[in-house]
């Protein structure tokens, strides 16, 4: 098993930092924000008014069919756009690609269609039972992004969604790095789509009182590990990745981003929304991805953190570095949130900052934590102020953690021959 390497060759996101990889990352390098007044709907009478909103997407330019655009959710809309986008990017002719029973699909969606579901919900209470849409429950479910893409491309291998909150999309790649690694496959499209700012979504979590209220500074209001922070900013998209068994790989000349090393998870068995105060679930997690991995903890370079603006969340994620590093957690380790810029994708977040990763190992630039104008006293680590710092990256750590106590690592390093 051991033997069998992993490599990212493609990459496809839709994001609100834009619409395709080139755009996306330099906006992202470059410490512009994503956020701004919600325009979906009227937002006068909720408390958060603002997110960030995918724009000028145009959902038709990625289906065949015109009609399966008003037969999908948002979502699933997303996840095709950045399907087509990985696979056009990896260079794939499936002419050429074998068996595809080998060719898998696993993409995941934290919540699935509450747009969706909002909407028949409507129709029901105004319209009747008979006038619910037929659709209505594979628009909704969170499986269909996956089932559709492998449909759309004829891919039969494993197949099916993962569903684990804000830990989804790297769970999603995890597990179809595992199957590869396995031998039960030999690439996989693999992340995840999410489309919640809809009124329902947003009412939920405001009620919650997980969501910023800064909403006279939009750009201003996702500010992981700054003292000031009073909540994260909802983010939309979806991230795709392409990813391969090295000689598979090499047999069609593909171009590789960097080889995904390690994979961890685990559970904090402690809370339905809160981490545990010290972070032993997540640390556990980053050192389970790094000893599968063979990774030194020297050798890493930059943690894209989970980093999501909230008053605990953020805390417990830096306690778990420093418990984790130890003396290398002040000492040459980078550290940064580029949620500051998207805000929270949820279910999308891990794919999109594995994509953010992958870049960082390419390009040797690290994205930095924007907003970040006075740390939280408990939040001592290197987090990239404001702007991008050019550095090697040898290794990447991507944590994502979610409601329920899922936590997923994923561990990038540079491809080496």
């Amino acid at each position: 098993m051991n033997e069998r390497r992993v490599v990212v060759t493609g990459i496809g996101v839709v994001t609100p930092l834009g619409n395709d990889l080139p755009t996306f990352w330099n906006n992202c390098k470059n410490g512009v924000s994503g956020i701004d007044r919600i325009t979906a709907f009227d937002v006068a009478d909720y408390d958060c008014k603002i997110a960030g909103e995918v724009k000028s997407f145009e959902p038709a330019k990625f289906f065949k069919n015109p009609k399966d655009v008003r037969r999908t959710d948002r979502y699933t809309q997303f996840a095709m756009a950045a399907a087509k986008m990985a696979f056009s990017d990896a260079s794939i002719e499936l002419e050429k690609m074998g068996d595809l029973t080998r060719f898998g699909v696993v993409i995941g969606s934290g919540i699935g269609g509450l747009k969706t579901l909002g909407d028949q919900h409507t129709t029901l209470m105004n319209k009747g039972p008979g006038r619910v849409s037929p659709f209505m429950i594979p628009m909704m479910i969170s499986n269909m992004a996956s089932g559709l893409v492998s449909m759309e491309f004829g891919l039969r291998g494993p197949n099916f969604a993962t569903v684990s909150a804000c830990a989804t999309a790297c769970h999603a790649i995890g597990e179809a790095w595992r199957m590869i690694r396995f031998d039960e496959a030999d690439a996989f499209l693999a992340g995840g789509a999410e489309a919640t700012i809809v009124p329902l979504g947003i009412a939920g979590f405001a009620s919650m009182k997980a969501l910023s209220t800064r909403n006279d500074e939009p750009q201003r209001a996702s500010r992981p590990f700054d003292r000031d922070r009073d909540g994260f900013v909802m983010g939309e998209g979806a991230g795709i990745l392409v990813i391969e068994e090295l000689e598979h790989a090499r047999k069609r000349g593909a171009h590789i981003y960097c080889e995904i090393a390690g994979y961890g998870l685990s559970a904090d068995a402690y809370h339905m929304t809160s981490p545990l105060p010290e972070g032993e679930g997540a640390m556990r997690c980053m050192q389970t991805a790094l000893e599968k991995g063979g990774i030194n903890l020297n050798e890493v370079d930059y943690v894209n953190a989970h980093g999501t603006s909230t008053g605990l969340g953020d805390i417990c994620e830096t306690k778990a570095i420093k418990a984790l590093f130890g003396d290398r957690a002040k000492n040459g380790l980078i550290v940064s949130s580029t949620k500051s810029m998207t805000g929270h994708l949820l279910g999308a977040a891990g794919s999109v900052e594995m994509a953010v990763c992958a870049m960082a190992i390419r390009d040797g630039i690290i994205p930095p934590t924007i907003n970040l104008d006075n740390p939280d006293p408990e939040c001592d680590l290197d987090y990239v102020p404001h702007t991008a710092r050019e550095k090697k990256v040898r290794v990447a750590v991507n944590n994502s953690f979610g409601f329920g106590g899922h936590n997923a690592t994923l561990v990038a390093k540079e491809f080496v021959g």
